[in-house]
């Protein structure tokens, strides 16, 4: 092609687009292509801006949600650190009438995922005050969040030097999309996945699982208990694959909260058919542990009320003759202390009853306001109460597996920052570890032992074994004269003993 017939095709072209109709063709296109490059440079370039990260444990993209916060370390109590424990140093021995260990076997402290991770900071009356990092950093779906909150777990129990946490099933993997049942359990083993890897890079261990069987609207009328037969087989797939989840992360125990099994009126419900029904959950959970080689221990966890106006597992006392009656012989109790002073005991005693049972199995280490009747699940930071509760679990030689010192605590709805979650762990966990010491102390000392053995001498080398009512009655006849008084119980004495330790 000669150089004219260049010249000529382009001003024809050049005549043929200068028409109006063809001016506005070429613009929309024009703009079509400059919008295709718009979004093309969005994608390229926007997701730096809007990234969302992969938090799968091999990821280093997942935030460091607790960057500023340093890592909580022992440092004594002339320490002005408030970011340091002053009393919990986890390898120092304490010994307990020549039994020896760290004080991290002793305690076996463990954080609760609901209310550390997940907790709102809502109430009856108000909405959500809290905006935890994780909760509020970029993710593209539900599952996405999931990875995010169970990186912020394990970031956090690093920082505060924890060994152990727990878990209900959906804390830490969202139900399905319509309650689908396929996709609920794909994003459990999903996220059991994921828990499993962050525990092996990291060390920490799970104390106990549990299933959530209280939050959905189908648990309105109970899960072991509800009338609803649909309900009851949900439950118990739920339970099936809590199990499941617990045994894949080596946890040491499973424990079942009631919540929802009672009932409000005795009009519409029959209570037989309901522990019946509640027992026999609890019979299936056995038999199947038993199917997959999970060896752990079985814990029912009494509240007298709330949710539920009248739950069946009231408190001790009602749980034990439960497992009594229906011989659910693998369980103890998990005495959770603001749910014992609910039911009108302190905690101490709910633990002393556990463990003159043999049913003493693990602790829910918290307390309740006492000018408020309902559950307030805050921190224990008093040191009386934590020596309280130490001499009970000293006197039965410590935890065995699948207990510890859960804390089922969480934060006052006006305390948000990232913070205030180190600040209340660390306060109890140095009340505990100062209770420890100071119920370690009593105990070696010997002298409440020996005030308390003095009161019950008048039986020594008598035993009350085969002695009819008609024996007893000849002896007291043998006496003539029936007793004036007793002994003094010394109560100020045993109270001041006491008090010289606190």
């Amino acid at each position: 092609e000669g150089p004219r017939k260049r010249r000529l095709r382009r001003a024809r072209a050049f005549s043929c687009f200068s028409s109006p109709s063809h001016q506005r063709a070429k613009m929309a296109r024009l703009a079509i292509r400059s919008f295709a490059s718009g979004v093309a440079l969005l994608v390229l370039f926007g997701s730096a801006l809007f990234h969302v990260a992969s938090c799968d444990a091999s990821s280093s993209e997942c935030p460091d949600f607790f960057a500023d916060i340093p890592y909580v370390r022992f440092e004594g109590n002339q320490t002005s650190n408030l970011f340091a424990f002053r009393h919990y140093d986890a390898d120092e021995v304490v010994c307990v009438r020549g039994t020896c260990r760290k004080q991290r076997e002793w305690l076996r402290f463990s954080v609760a995922f609901w209310h550390t991770i997940r907790g709102e900071g809502r109430d009856p009356f108000g909405e959500p005050t809290k905006q935890w990092p994780w909760e509020t950093a970029p993710a593209s779906d539900k599952m996405e969040r999931a990875k995010l909150r169970m990186n912020a777990m394990f970031q956090f129990l690093d920082k505060l030097g924890v060994d152990w946490w727990c878990f209900h099933d959906r804390d830490i993997a969202p139900e399905g999309e319509g309650g689908d049942l396929k996709e609920t359990e794909r994003n459990l083993l999903a996220m059991v996945g994921l828990a499993k890897e962050l525990q092996q890079a990291s060390g920490k261990k799970l104390l106990w699982a549990t299933a959530n069987l209280f939050s959905s609207p189908r648990y309105m009328n109970g899960a072991g208990t509800s009338p609803d037969k649909a309900v009851f087989l949900s439950a118990a797939l739920q339970v099936k694959q809590a199990l499941d989840a617990g045994k894949e992360l080596g946890g040491e125990g499973y424990v079942f909260w009631g919540g929802r099994e009672g009932y409000a009126t005795l009009l519409n419900t029959d209570m037989g058919v309901e522990l019946d029904h509640l027992a026999a959950l609890f019979r299936a959970a056995s038999g199947y542990a038993d199917k997959i080689g999970w060896r752990g221990q079985f814990l029912i966890e009494p509240k007298p009320r709330e949710p539920s106006a009248n739950q069946y597992d009231y408190d001790v006392s009602a749980a034990a003759s439960f497992l009594r009656q229906h011989n659910l012989q693998r369980f103890k109790i998990n005495v959770e202390c603001n749910h014992a002073t609910l039911s009108g005991h302190s905690c101490a005693h709910e633990l002393e009853l556990a463990r003159t049972q043999d049913l003493l199995g693990s602790i829910d280490i918290n307390r309740g306001d006492p000018q408020s009747g309902w559950d307030t699940d805050e921190f224990l930071m008093d040191l009386p109460e934590a020596t309280r509760l130490m001499l009970v679990l000293l006197e039965q030689g410590g935890f065995e597996r699948g207990g510890g010192l859960n804390f089922d605590a969480k934060l006052r709805r006006e305390s948000t920052n990232v913070e205030d979650l180190f600040y209340a762990h660390i306060a109890s966990m140095d009340a505990m570890a100062r209770g420890l010491k100071a119920a370690a102390a009593i105990l070696n000392d010997g002298a409440l032992k020996d005030l308390k053995t003095r009161r019950y001498r008048s039986f020594e080398g008598y035993s009350l074994e085969g002695r009819s009512l008609a024996d007893l009655a000849a002896e007291a006849m043998a006496m003539e004269v029936a007793p004036s008084h007793t002994e003094s119980a010394s109560q100020e004495k045993a109270e001041l003993l006491f008090s010289t330790y606190v």
